[in-house]
């Protein structure tokens, strides 16, 4: 299980000798439970992509504690092979000068979890077609990739080391809506697979119908309500009946 309690962060505001600080999450307290995907939806600027930092150990928190499987974030063993994410710039995600290889073997070698039975190549090919990208595409480089195929990259890249916890920080709003489905349908399909669970961080409240199984309103740095997915017409606080008004209205 992944545990948030009491979460908070603030960062410097107004130059290097400021004094002053902008209060960015306030005792954010929730969990994520094993094989469920746990969406967080909340409008930009509400803290939403601090808390992913955060849980992939790649800050720390002022206060509060981050756990997974009860060990703390902070420590990278805790988190090494057993978190991972994907980002919602998948342009600047990949390094430019790597093939798509090289680029999915990344995390593999650094666990050193390339020396498996198969070869690299064989590896890839699998990671590959199980994002629906064929063999050919391990020679590619990330320019030569359409935004829906190098978002696919990063999935297959994430997910090389198996990891029990996927972090998706706005993983598809920058896709077009066609491919957007598509990439939906994949993770849900990978999920399955893989016996992950997910964070699904997120602005666009039908995505996340479509993909979690409880959402956690945020706004401002606070949790305004948790929700089951079936239960989403029941919501009672004013911020989560907005955001679910507008996908009605849709």
């Amino acid at each position: 299980m992944l545990t948030v309690n009491e979460v908070e962060k603030s960062y410097v505001q107004g130059g290097l000798f400021s004094k002053q600080r902008q209060q960015v999450l306030k005792k954010v307290t929730l969990e994520c439970r094993h094989g469920e995907c746990l969406g967080i939806i909340g409008e930009s600027g509400s803290g939403k992509s601090t808390l992913a930092r955060l849980m992939l150990g790649l800050e720390s928190p002022d206060r509060g504690t981050i756990r997974l499987q009860g060990k703390d974030v902070k420590d990278r063993r805790a988190r090494m092979g057993r978190i991972s994410a994907v980002f919602q710039n998948y342009t600047s995600s990949i390094n430019p000068f790597l093939t798509v290889q090289d680029a999915i073997m990344e995390p593999m070698k650094a666990l050193k979890k390339a020396g498996q039975r198969q070869h690299p190549p064989a590896i890839v090919d699998t990671l590959l077609a199980q994002v629906g990208l064929d063999s050919s595409y391990r020679h590619k480089y990330p320019h030569e990739l359409s935004g829906g195929e190098a978002q696919r990259v990063c999935i297959a890249r994430a997910i090389s080391i198996e990891p029990q916890y996927l972090v998706l920080d706005e993983a598809v709003s920058s896709l077009d809506v066609s491919v957007q489905i598509q990439v939906l349908q994949l993770l849900r399909s990978l999920k399955n697979l893989y016996k992950m669970s997910y964070i699904f961080i997120t602005h666009d409240i039908q995505a996340a119908a479509y993909i979690c199984d409880r959402l956690v309103f945020f706004r401002e740095g606070q949790i305004e309500e948790t929700v089951s997915v079936d239960q989403l017409r029941n919501v009672q606080s004013s911020y989560a009946q907005q955001l679910l008004n507008h996908l009605i209205s849709l």
